[in-house]
């Protein structure tokens, strides 16, 4: 088998060129990193995981006319994706104060916000990743006020929908991060929906309980991260529903 030509690698994922021309193999790791990657771990089976919880939302958008650059599931590690020009913010929307948002305003973590707040950072790993007001962005060319106006109506439909289907298995959408691609019909720049939709992307907490179902796990040494992304599946139905798996997770194919 031809050795493959590695694009880029980073923190979770690794990409690689596609077959056809404009098309990536992205490959999910095992790889798990907090606090711009100062803690790290390799948590086994946990990209397995990420594939096809990324695969679930990613189709679920693109059912409800949201584009994203999915194309197909290759195995079980591996996705077929289109090839998009990163627009290098990254889309975080919250619906309760958590996190760093909690902390920057002094605010009790939980604390539903009266809507949904859409805000931007810089995607720059050795500036940690700095929010940046519109202005900026406009300014400095990253994007234009009307890809904005586009970037937070598509984040706020995306909010919709894993909001709601969260809710439907007992689980509360606290925030989450996008990143979005543009495309290009001929001349024409088109914005889609990019890189991953996971846990290691979401805040999501039982409803009942406000355990935590995300990488907040790993960042706040809260027990075993294979195992709450193991029960998000579950929950979803990525999972068989007697099949809950401690170490490499077996899935629907």
């Amino acid at each position: 088998m031809a050795r493959r030509k590695l694009v880029y690698e980073g923190k979770a994922k690794i990409l690689y060129e596609g077959p056809e021309p404009g098309t990536l193999v992205q490959y999910f790791k095992d790889d798990a990193t907090a606090f711009n990657a100062e803690k790290k771990d390799v948590i086994d089976g946990k990209g397995v995981l990420n594939n096809r919880l990324s695969e679930f939302f990613m189709t679920g958008l693109q059912r409800i006319g949201i584009p994203t650059h999915f194309i197909k599931r290759l195995n079980m590690r591996e996705q077929l994706i289109r090839q998009v020009e990163i627009v290098p913010l990254e889309v975080i929307v919250r619906n309760f104060a958590a996190g760093t948002m909690a902390k920057r305003l002094g605010m009790e973590e939980g604390t539903q916000l009266p809507r949904p707040v859409v805000e931007f950072s810089y995607k720059d790993d050795s500036l940690g990743d700095p929010l940046v007001p519109e202005e900026y962005i406009v300014a400095l060319g990253w994007a234009s006020q009307q890809d904005l106006e586009d970037i937070i109506a598509m984040a706020l439909r995306v909010n919709d929908f894993l909001a709601g289907v969260m809710h439907g298995v007992g689980i509360k959408l606290v925030d989450f991060k996008i990143e979005i691609g543009r495309v290009y019909d001929g001349e024409f720049p088109r914005l889609i929906v990019a890189d991953e939709i996971s846990p290691d992307s979401c805040r999501l907490w039982d409803i009942e309980t406000n355990e935590k179902l995300d990488k907040d796990v790993f960042r706040r040494d809260l027990g075993s991260l294979s195992d709450a992304y193991t029960e998000v599946a579950r929950r979803l139905g990525v999972l068989p529903q007697n099949n809950a798996p401690s170490g490499k997770p077996t899935l629907v194919n």
